[in-house]
């Protein structure tokens, strides 16, 4: 072989290798409207990557490699990046990672967009996770998971298993302390913990049920809070324990030491939260039905059916129709919080009379050190339950963690080229239990998008979104949103 004929074969050999590993991925989106905030369907379950306000846009740009390796080892990397306009930052991260895996098992290291885990639901129609989902943008963290279903040896398949351990940083940076106004508490350098484990019972090749049941848990620990002052100057107010107990204690949770304030010693140290994740599926000819119910929980009043109830939570039935031209799939979703085991919290007076414990008033999403569970101002669970980029006051909290919503998800395809969706929602607040709205407040949201996808023009893709929101808790918009991508190999 001459040499020539040599470099032509290796060029060749190059460009076929990177044609099916390496991706790449190029978005345009703009919206524009009228309202004090952009439509709620705008702004949330998009990673973060999204504005509240009315007038925004973006351009994100990113590759992605995956291979796989001898001995069932692959790997995969990616990196995407976003300039803005009208966001919380002028330019984002949106992801940065590095994926190392061996058969089931995945070590996952940087900033990446990770579908609903462990709960599997329909992102693009579910109003969201409870505890944590796409409505944030995506921690940096580092994971140990089995992302999907692992079929217990000796079971015939009748038994699989999931789940995950994490560990990582809410890289807020200073956006807290410059988003928060004079007389307002912000956090800085707080850590980050998550796992979950889920089990499913059935095999659908044998009978057309199965079961799936588990839990996930969260939490927020480490970190300092501080107290901006009225010349823009902070103090610092608490400091938290970020040694190898407090990640210890983050994964079993635990009383405060008497290095942390007096409310963690007589409670656990850190913000905890999470949900027991219950699915079943049925499976008849091409249909398929889902109903779920996600139960969240914040303390042991909740958790463990301390009070004989579960009143909180998110019940969702999910259809999905045989191929046909209108209507692919359809979501309903049920979401109360309204409960949260009772007004009154008496936890023993903070140990002055440990005989009496009462365990309610649970306040979610809100912590009296770390503000809330959230990221750069949005909510880390529910996008309904609205997060602190809503406030007019500018503090880290959920004004109103006490609401009943419904919500309404159908999507579908008319045609190879064109795709639909649609989300319907609606919700009533009432505030907190300590800081009550004035009377109960109503909001209408909803969002109508087409996206054209032509055959024509392989990767290519436009969304046109028209989103129309009514009420009188975060007030009437009306909005348009164009969203054009193209997505190829290398080369």
């Amino acid at each position: 072989m001459t040499l020539t004929a040599t470099f032509a074969f290796l060029i060749t050999a190059v460009y076929a290798q990177l044609d099916t590993d390496l991706k790449y991925r190029v978005e345009l989106g703009a919206t524009a409207g009228g309202g004090t905030y952009a439509p709620l369907w705008f702004t949330a379950n998009r990673y973060g990557l999204s504005s509240v306000e009315p007038n925004s846009g973006y351009m994100r740009a990113g590759i992605a490699y995956e291979k796989e390796m001898r001995h069932n080892w692959k790997i995969a990397a990616g990196i995407d990046l976003a300039g803005t306009v009208n966001h919380q930052k002028a330019f984002n991260i949106q992801q940065l990672y590095a994926d190392f895996s061996w058969k089931v098992l995945t070590l996952s290291i940087g900033i990446k967009e990770r579908d609903g885990f462990p709960l599997e639901k329909n992102t693009a129609l579910s109003s969201g996770m409870m505890v944590e989902g796409p409505n944030a943008h995506p921690l940096p963290q580092i994971r140990v998971e089995m992302p999907e279903y692992w079929n217990v040896p000796g079971t015939k398949g009748w038994l699989a298993f999931k789940g995950h351990i994490a560990y990582g940083s809410f890289a807020e940076y200073d956006w807290q302390r410059d988003y928060v106004s004079p007389g307002q508490y912000f956090t800085e350098n707080v850590l980050y913990h998550s796992k979950s484990l889920m089990l499913r019972f059935g095999n659908k090749d044998k009978f057309p049920l199965e079961f799936e049941a588990g839990i996930l848990m969260a939490a927020q620990f480490g970190g300092s809070r501080y107290y901006k002052e009225a010349d823009g100057s902070v103090t610092l107010d608490t400091e938290m324990p970020h040694n190898l107990k407090a990640y210890w204690k983050a994964f079993f949770p635990q009383t405060g030491g008497s290095d942390t304030p007096e409310g963690e010693q007589v409670n656990v140290e850190g913000n905890h939260v999470g949900s027991w994740n219950f699915a079943l599926n049925y499976y008849v000819g091409n249909w398929k039905f889902r109903a779920y119910l996600e139960h969240y929980f914040e303390d042991t009043s909740q958790m463990f059916w301390e009070y004989g109830r579960w009143k909180d939570g998110q019940l969702g039935l999910e259809i999905t129709f045989p191929k046909n031209k209108w209507v692919t799939s359809a979501v309903w979703e049920g979401i109360a919080t309204k409960d949260q085991a009772g007004p009154l919290l008496y936890d023993g007076f903070w140990g002055q009379f440990p005989e009496y414990q009462i365990s309610a008033n649970d306040d979610y999403y809100n912590h009296y050190i770390y503000g809330g569970w959230q990221y750069m101002g949005m909510g880390m669970g529910n996008p309904l339950i609205s997060g602190p980029l809503y406030n007019d006051d500018h503090s880290i909290s959920f004004r109103s963690n006490r609401i009943r919503a419904n919500h309404l998800g159908i999507s579908g395809n008319p045609s190879d080229e064109w795709s639909y969706r649609m989300l319907i929602s609606f919700t009533r607040y009432w505030g907190t239990y300590l800081a009550p709205l004035d009377k109960q407040r109503k909001q209408f949201s909803s969002l109508y998008e087409a996206t054209y996808s032509p055959q024509w023009a392989k990767g290519w893709s436009a969304s046109l979104a028209l989103g129309l929101d009514r009420g009188n808790y975060l007030g009437n918009s009306t909005g348009g949103m164009l969203t054009i991508k193209k997505t190829g190999t290398i080369f």
